[in-house]
């Protein structure tokens, strides 16, 4: 993707910023290791399209599969705008074994799913299933420590300090999140479903702490926040403070 076209809205590309780098990376490796350029692409909790129309506009086939009509009716108007053609299934992570054969995807991409699903385990082990021999799953999860920070800086210290202590990372009875995932966690996840774990990248280390008017009201903040973001992603202590991590696992 172009970068004009991944900074084109300021605030979005900054959030999203270092995943992108990180799956140009395994798309541009996963095309040498094949030799096609149109690689074979399932978003499975893709919602609306912000990765898939993306992706299908570089030339992939993209598939995403995604339990709200709704969220598949505004994929499919919005990939129509982009001139794209985007297939759009109706169903549940758990469920990707039986809506779609194995070994016929290339990267997989679980962003924001985890922390929803019943069964974690299970919703990785169907991912693996469609997979071919060395593709990859994109996984994308929210943090704990992190919503420790925002409920602390919310002044809710006694939330901030549950999420810390709760084995799921939640703040209370009325947190919508039902579970979050330390770099840790993520890894052993991984590892026990089949995956070969690559490097966590912190995500949102500081998109979330800095007012959006500081970066959409001064000429070169977006792109200096990106290079922030991207700088912050791998370092030792900034990455486990990130509102999500994200990791590849490969096949």
């Amino acid at each position: 993707m172009r970068a004009e076209s991944i900074t084109k809205q300021a605030t979005p590309a900054v959030r999203t910023a270092v995943v992108w780098d990180a799956l140009r990376a395994v798309l541009a490796a996963r095309a040498r290791e094949t030799g096609r350029e149109r690689l074979d692409i399932v978003d499975a909790g893709g919602g609306t399209g912000g990765f898939a129309v993306p992706l299908a506009e570089l030339g992939h086939a993209v598939t995403v599969v995604d339990p709200s009509p709704d969220s598949l009716f505004a994929l499919e108007r919005r990939a129509a705008e982009r001139g794209v053609g985007v297939r759009a299934m109706q169903g549940d992570a758990a469920d990707l074994g039986e809506l779609l054969p194995r070994d016929g995807a290339d990267l997989v991409l679980c962003h924001s799913v985890l922390e929803y699903v019943e069964d974690p385990t299970s919703a990785l082990t169907a991912v693996a299933g469609l997979l071919r021999t060395g593709g990859a799953v994109s996984v994308l999860a929210a943090n704990p420590v992190a919503s420790a920070i925002h409920r602390a800086l919310a002044g809710h210290f006694d939330e901030a300090r549950a999420a810390l202590e709760d084995p799921q990372g939640r703040w209370g009875d009325r947190d919508p999140t039902p579970r979050r995932f330390t770099a840790q966690t993520l890894a052993e996840l991984l590892s026990a479903t089949g995956f070969q774990v690559g490097e966590v990248h912190g995500v949102r280390v500081f998109a979330d702490l800095v007012p959006s008017r500081l970066v959409d009201g001064e000429p070169g903040a977006a792109e200096a926040l990106i290079a922030l973001e991207q700088a912050a992603a791998t370092h030792p202590v900034l990455r486990d403070i990130a509102t999500q991590l994200h990791v590849l696992g490969h096949r």
